[in-house]
């Protein structure tokens, strides 16, 4: 019985993950404007060959065959929304990737952004990692100090002793947090800057 249950588990768990794959659901097949559907994509930034070959592999269960060139014919009005200084800030932002769809005419505005917001997400991240240890070592500070009120006297040394080297921790823990805050306030400000002129080169080193 217990063999009958974990194979039917397995079983629905390879179906949920084909079922995950699938781009586009029967339904939307059947219906399907490619154009728009290719305008999306291409607005999304997905990297044009894998998301149609994964639209068509969607349809075969419907023997649906997509029209590529219309889909690329969506896909490339929908690149023109992608490639611009502003989104490529907003996918920085958001730690997304970038597939290397922009053509050449609108590719370093669009990297321009794309990497500043990508700095800035890594400075938040990394500051929130920091708080997150910051935090965890006082946790164990705390567990310590409850663990010292009844220790025996041959304990007491070693628990001082993990005391102070969390203190020391969360020392360093707090000047790292300085630093990353003062890189990221710098970003945040030509972050600012950047929103206000997306076209012009960054007055800083750039990123």
């Amino acid at each position: 019985m217990i063999r009958l249950f974990l194979a039917l588990a397995a079983t629905i768990g390879f179906g949920l993950l084909l079922a995950s794959c699938n781009t586009l659901s029967k339904e939307e097949c059947v219906a399907a404007d490619w154009r728009v559907i290719g305008e999306s994509d291409g607005a999304a930034g997905y990297e044009p060959q894998q998301r149609f070959a994964a639209h068509a592999k969607s349809c075969e269960r419907v023997k649906i065959v997509p029209d590529q060139t219309i889909w690329s014919q969506g896909y490339q009005a929908g690149l023109v929304r992608y490639c611009t200084p502003l989104s490529g800030l907003a996918r920085g932002q958001a730690g997304s990737g970038y597939a290397n769809v922009c053509p050449p005419e609108t590719a370093p505005g669009f990297l321009r952004g794309f990497g500043l917001g990508s700095k800035q997400h890594e400075l938040q991240a990394r500051l929130s990692s920091t708080q997150s240890d910051y935090s965890n070592k006082e946790t164990e500070i705390d567990e310590l100090s409850d663990k010292l009120r009844d220790a025996k006297d041959g304990d007491r040394s070693e628990l001082r002793r993990r005391t102070e080297d969390l203190e020391d921790d969360m020392h360093d823990i707090r000047r790292d947090q300085r630093d990353v805050q003062d890189d990221l306030d710098r970003v945040s400000e030509d972050v600012e800057w950047f929103q206000r002129n997306p076209s012009a080169e960054l007055p800083a080193p750039g990123y």
